[in-house]
């Protein structure tokens, strides 16, 4: 099963998701969003920047 991003409204209001895994694991929280479209362009952000992402040590 793929992953889903879960689109919510925080208690203070803003906009957020989360990415989960197939099994419903939690993997990724977002910042906090003043507007809906800004959460969505986050998301969308996530699906174009992170598929080739490499993994550096810090």
């Amino acid at each position: 099963m793929a992953g889903t991003f879960e689109l919510y409204t925080d208690k203070s209001g803003e906009y957020r998701f989360r990415l989960k895994s197939g099994n419903g694991e939690v993997i990724a929280i977002s910042e906090g969003y003043s507007s809906k479209s800004s959460a969505l362009n986050g998301i969308d952000s996530m699906r174009r920047n992170a598929a080739d992402a490499e993994v550096v040590e810090a």
